[in-house]
């Protein structure tokens, strides 16, 4: 049955990969229809967003199967194969398991609801049957149901000894007859809530399922609320899928993992190297400036550090650099990617603070070129002041020859930036197109370096679909909790507190910036966006913050959660590619100095908030 399930998924992966490469080519065939010959439709532009919509949805059982769902895995990588096992049935079991079948319930009424009442698009011209579009809402949930049963099985299946799982179902049973009892909430149901949510994230439960099982457990035993609290919630994933905003995320991934593939930071690694190699900490100034330039063509975090880790730290350290700079310098430029545009982090920020996107990669350049120069003066200072730590490489080459190649190589990604960021801040085009845009050039270019094949589009395909349904079900999972949190009154004691404990916009800012730096030692900036600045904007708002500079501070902050010890995403991603190279100390030791260089940007950005309006 498992078999068969999974293959099934599979074969659902693959339709979703094939349909994310139709929607670039769509969208950007409806870019140049509209702007070079004014022509479109508007059924056309529902076509796309139905793409999309299908592509994550369907997805989700996919990302379940190929264990895409992102966990917290600071104690999971440590865990025994019969633990791993038991954490998987148990996910399953009492959070997907659960919501899933609450949420089809939701989805099958919305479905028929329109189906009886024969809806169709709202604008002339758009398409009909809009039954169909939320039916495959429903469908994604019976698929991640199927997929949630074959997991259990494969899992069940690994143990060696079921006596930890009988265990934990007994302990499980025991906890949720007491919490049926009025006397459980012993303490605020708030700090309840949100401490049994931190609990099973940090014990490697997955990030969505964690949101959307606690979501649903506390709307279950509270009296107050009731299961009718999370009623809209189909509607409000709905709203969700007609984002178009959100579309450009799928796209911007597709992007970078086509420029991955195809070898662009190789290229420009080694290229780098040579120009500034002959002076001192030169390799470390040509990771990070490819660092910049991977951040602002592919906004990939976990692909840049491992690209980088995998290609520049062996040289480096080949040419006696410290250990430390070598690794500090790959970490940091790495996590570029998550302020500067087109960043993934800011498309979400701008979505949940109601925000323009475009407006948001404006602001987040002057922040960006900040942290190069910061970077880059750092090395050069620290490598003067000691000599052995980064040695300059003698060259033989003529250097005009090494600039030539260099600017060869650097070229045709910074045409390709130009073009997409250039679209963005001319208003030329939007967001979605300009990522649509993107993907045609990193195919082309791909083509250019005679390095396209289609087991690169295979790869970058699936890999965009698997991330793109991560990063939505997560959104799914954090709606749902927020609807409960602020039920419970979340909302309003958070307000109560910044204004009648605080009651200064200084200190608001302060200790909100405090919180999120905080919080990224333990979980990802997704569960920060979607659940955490929900809450922060309103109150924001009472202070009269700018919400372009707020975001820009908490971007900022959210990049620092990349490098922060011992749980830093970005840690992990280098040691998991440069294996005993360095060592788990020397890469801690390394990235401190960066990240007081982040910390400083910051400070730097809080005290003169014009710089980020230096673009316009």
């Amino acid at each position: 049955m498992s078999y068969l399930i999974d293959t099934l998924t599979k074969k659902i992966g693959f339709f979703t990969a094939i349909l994310s490469i139709v929607l670039a080519l769509l969208i950007g065939y409806d870019a140049l229809m509209r702007y070079f010959f004014s022509g479109g439709s508007i059924a056309l532009q529902e076509l796309e967003w139905h793409l999309f919509d299908v592509i994550f949805l369907l997805g989700l059982s996919y990302a379940l199967k190929q264990d895409k769902h992102v966990r917290v895995d600071i104690l999971f990588v440590h865990y025994s194969a019969d633990t791993k096992a038991v954490v998987q049935i148990l996910s399953m079991l009492f959070l997907l398991i659960p919501f899933s079948l609450f949420f089809l319930s939701g989805a099958l009424d919305m479905t028929v609801q329109s189906f009886m009442q024969n809806e169709i698009s709202s604008d002339p011209g758009g398409l009909g049957y809009r039954f169909i579009i939320k039916g495959v809402l429903f469908l994604a949930f019976v698929l991640l149901l199927i997929q949630a049963f074959s997991e259990i099985i494969k899992s069940y299946a690994k143990l060696k000894t079921k006596k930890s799982l009988f265990l934990s179902l007994i302990l499980i049973a025991l906890f949720i007859a007491f919490s049926s009892f009025d006397s459980a909430f012993w303490m605020n149901p708030l700090w309840l809530m949100f401490s049994l949510t931190l609990f099973l994230l940090l014990t490697g439960f997955q990030v969505a399922f964690v949101f959307a099982g606690v979501a649903l457990f506390f709307a279950l035993i509270s009296d107050e609320l009731g299961l009718n609290v999370l009623d809209m919630l189909p509607y409000r994933v709905y709203g969700i899928m007609g984002n178009i905003t959100l579309m450009s995320v799928p796209l911007f991934i597709l992007m970078g993992l086509v420029l991955e593939k195809s070898k662009v930071a190789e290229d420009l690694l080694l290229s780098m190297g040579k120009l500034f190699g002959g002076i001192r900490g030169g390799l470390a100034i040509s990771v990070v400036v490819v660092g910049a330039i991977l951040a602002a063509s592919t906004g990939i975090v976990g692909a840049s550090v491992v690209m980088m880790s995998l290609i520049a730290l062996p040289l480096m350290l080949k040419h006696n650099y410290s250990p430390e700079l070598a690794t500090g310098a790959i970490a940091s430029s790495g996590t570029l990617g998550q302020i500067i545009p087109p960043s993934i982090v800011l498309i979400v920020l701008g979505d949940q603070m109601h925000l323009s996107v475009g407006d948001l990669f404006k602001a987040a350049v002057v922040p960006g070129l900040l942290l190069i120069i910061l970077y880059i003066l750092y090395i050069l200072i620290y490598a003067y002041f000691n000599k052995e730590v980064a040695p300059a490489i003698p060259n033989d080459e003529n250097y005009s020859k090494i600039v030539k190649e260099a600017l060869k190589v650097i070229a045709p990604p910074l045409l390709l930036i130009i073009a997409v960021l250039g679209s963005i801040f001319a208003g030329i085009a939007s967001p979605t197109e300009s990522a649509a845009i993107g993907v045609l050039g990193a195919l082309l270019l791909a083509l250019f370096k005679k390095r396209f094949s289609f087991e690169l589009l295979h790869y970058a395909s699936l890999e965009s679909v698997k991330l793109t349904s991560m990063i939505f079900m997560i959104l799914i999972g954090a709606t749902a909790f927020s609807l409960v949190f602020n039920e419970l009154g979340g909302d309003v004691m958070a307000m109560e507190f910044f204004r009648d404990e605080v009651g200064d916009k200084w200190t608001f800012i302060l200790i909100s910036m405090l919180f999120i730096f905080l919080l990224g030692f333990f979980i990802d900036f997704i569960e920060i966006a979607f659940v955490v600045v929900p809450i922060l904007v309103p109150i924001a708002h009472s202070f009269g913050i700018d919400p372009i500079w707020f975001a820009i501070l908490i971007a900022l902050n959210l990049q620092a959660s990349f490098l922060t010890p011992p749980f830093g995403f970005a840690l992990f991603y280098l040691k998991g590619s440069a294996g005993n190279l360095v060592t788990t100390g020397q890469i801690y030791k390394g990235v401190l100095p960066f990240i007081a260089l982040q910390l400083l940007a910051l400070l730097i950005i809080v005290l003169f908030p014009n710089l980020i309006y230096l673009l316009g």
